[in-house]
């Protein structure tokens, strides 16, 4: 069998064949109003359509012209399109949606249902519209609105929140909303399952000025990160009660890819450097062992032995991180190659096999995923290379000509014979037409709320616009960790949060047992009294990243021979590139072109200082 090197090499070459400077002919300044006009109208053929034949139910049928439950039986379409309404301008819309939702929508439901999805699609729906809705400055503020949807919000998360009481602090993957976790619900969930809930919960935190929804979604990514590998990989699933891997596959796609996500976004967002710190470690990791430029293999966790050579539809999204990252010559190579597929097929298919250059078996469909649209609106933005408005212009087509329906836009079945099935997932209204509705916005004299509005937006997994305002946004606040103590004078010990052994520091401050992840119950019982337990401004003196942040690899044969040893200071430096501002590790370059030995032994790599800079409050994303 030939090499994965040759394989790849060939398949470069027909990547550059299909790529998107092939096209002839550039979009202009005329063609990109026209095309924004032109995803305006596929928005509102589909939005009608839903609400013509499927609302109130979840999603439309967009074949048969009906409606079907999908999720939790709660207008869920309507709710992830609140922001995309408030994003066109939509005022009416929105307003009478707002109303509907704000006087009808109850959770005490018979329901099982996802946590992931629920929180992504209906709490960051909810949050975003609130957000829109309750605020002057946004021009959408609905005079009669009395923050009812963050009242509603703030339920739906109290209903959740039994999820996170299990033994590691990794929820479980469902819950019933009105009767709580089932005694038979599975205890394996994904690694995206457990680590993407930290912007909505986070912003609800902040909002409601209850600790408790930030507190536990944290605590669900140390709980992951600390049981990662010696090489800094997480597997796909776990076992949310011993903290065993079921599934060691990593990769940036399938079960993993908006972990990665949001461990940069919650950084982004509210300032906090311990996401910013797991981030580095976890993407210089993914680009030793998954990148195979410009492509992205699936390998074990522990031994990096490749895994699958595949491409996978939902690792598209990787390059638009990338350019929140700073990194963005590997994010146009790796775009490239995947707009690749996209151009020989119309679509992407969910498994593309590189090592044979076909769709993989089973995995032929394309459930109109926005991914690859979001990383070439961000590509755009970051670069203004009009390649990408050509391949945007690529992507309209494709929907028009082959997913296109009576009442919507169908999944397609086959990408190699554009079947269609009658199906519409909610995020094509909330990303899919959203992103290429920004993408030729972008390119012309836009006045919408996120190039023109107040703030500066994240888009969280789902799309929806969370903004970095006063009340969410604290960029001087970055050392607020839960369980993190500075050394009181007089006494000579210091408390951390996480799984990590006794040691001393090279300042020899003694750090106390490790205790396992803070249990559901005690975060209860003391987040009344939250802002008293260890909030501290600066960085505690004297403190390793590990002590500090608690989330030091432990490998249990080994735990008795782990030496503490520090590694170089890493500085942060913050990189302009307009319009995008991205903060870049001035080490991650020399990280990513070494093939340097992984050291099994040498367990606190993640002793690092990162250095705040006087800007650091200008780092989140100004779009």
């Amino acid at each position: 069998m030939p090499s994965l090197a040759l394989l790849f090499s060939s398949f470069v070459i027909v990547s550059s064949a299909l790529s998107p400077c092939a096209l002839a002919d550039g979009v202009g300044p005329e063609e990109a109003r026209r095309l924004r006009d032109e995803v305006r109208e596929m928005f509102y053929h589909a939005f009608d359509g839903y609400m013509q034949h499927a609302f109130p139910l979840d999603e439309l049928r967009p074949l048969t012209c009906t409606g079907e439950d999908s999720l939790g039986g709660y207008a869920l379409t309507l709710i992830d399109s609140l922001d995309t309404l408030a994003l066109l301008g939509d005022r009416e819309h929105f307003t009478t949606s707002v109303e509907w939702i704000s006087k009808n929508l109850r959770f005490d439901i018979n329901k099982t249902v996802s946590v992931f999805e629920t929180t992504i699609r209906i709490l960051g729906g909810l949050l975003s519209a609130h957000l829109i809705a309750s605020d002057h400055a946004t021009g959408m503020k609905i005079q009669s609105y009395n923050d009812e949807l963050l009242h509603l919000a703030e339920d739906l998360a109290q209903r959740l929140l039994p999820v996170f009481d299990t033994p590691t602090g990794i929820p479980y993957g469902s819950i019933n909303l009105l009767h709580g976790v089932d005694e038979n619900e599975s205890k394996i969930t994904s690694t995206a399952g457990g680590g993407t809930l930290t912007l909505e919960f986070g912003v609800l935190s902040r909002l409601t000025k209850n600790p408790i929804y930030e507190l536990v979604t944290k605590n669900a990514v140390r709980g992951i990160w600390a049981r990662r590998s010696k090489i800094n990989l997480v597997g796909a699933h776990i076992n949310v009660f011993t903290g065993e891997w079921t599934q060691k596959d990593a990769g940036i796609g399938t079960s993993i890819d908006s972990f990665y996500e949001y461990l940069l976004k919650a950084y982004l967002l509210f300032g906090d450097e311990e996401y910013l710190f797991i981030f580095q470690e976890a993407y210089k990791a993914a680009m030793q062992y998954l990148y195979h430029d410009p492509w992205y293999v699936e390998v074990n966790m522990n031994s990096a032995n490749t895994v699958w050579p595949l491409f996978n539809s939902l690792q598209a999204f990787w390059p638009g991180l990338q350019v929140l990252a700073g990194d963005i010559d590997p994010a146009i190579r790796t775009h490239a190659a995947f707009f690749s597929v996209w151009k020989r097929y119309g679509f992407t298919p969910e498994g593309f096999n590189l090592a044979t250059s076909r769709v993989q078996k089973g995995q032929t469909s394309y459930p109109l995923r926005p991914e690859l649209i979001e990383s070439t609106y961000w590509l755009f933005k970051a670069t203004r290379d009009p390649r990408y408005l050509d391949a945007g212009r690529d992507m309209i087509a494709s929907l028009q000509y082959g997913a296109k329906c009576p009442c919507g836009y169908c999944h397609i079945v086959d990408v190699e014979s554009h079947k269609q099935e009658d199906h519409m997932e909610s995020f094509f209204l909330a990303e899919t037409v959203k992103y290429l509705w920004l993408l030729f916005d972008s390119a012309v004299e836009s006045d919408n709320i996120v190039e023109k509005g107040p703030y500066k937006y994240i888009f969280s997994t789902e799309g929806h616009l969370l903004p970095a305002t006063p009340e969410i946004s604290l960029v001087h606040e970055h050392c607020s960790y839960f369980g993190s103590f500075c050394k009181p004078k007089g006494e000579d010990k210091s408390e951390t949060f996480g799984n990590i052994e006794d040691n001393q520091d090279k300042n020899g401050t003694q750090s106390r047992p490790g205790r396992g992840a803070t249990s559901f119950s005690s975060m209860l019982e003391t987040h009344g009294s939250f802002s008293s337990m260890g909030l501290i401004k600066g960085f505690c003196p004297g403190l390793t990243h590990s002590q500090k942040f608690g989330i030091s690899y432990m490998d249990k044969t080994d735990a008795s021979n782990n030496e503490d040893e520090s590694s170089d200071q890493q500085e942060i430096r913050i990189v302009r590139t307009d319009p995008v501002v991205t903060v870049l590790n001035q080490n991650t370059k020399k990280s990513l072109t070494q093939d340097e030995d992984t050291n099994p032994h040498n367990l606190n790599e993640d002793e690092q200082n990162i250095t705040n800079e006087k800007e650091v409050q200008d780092t989140v994303l100004d779009s």
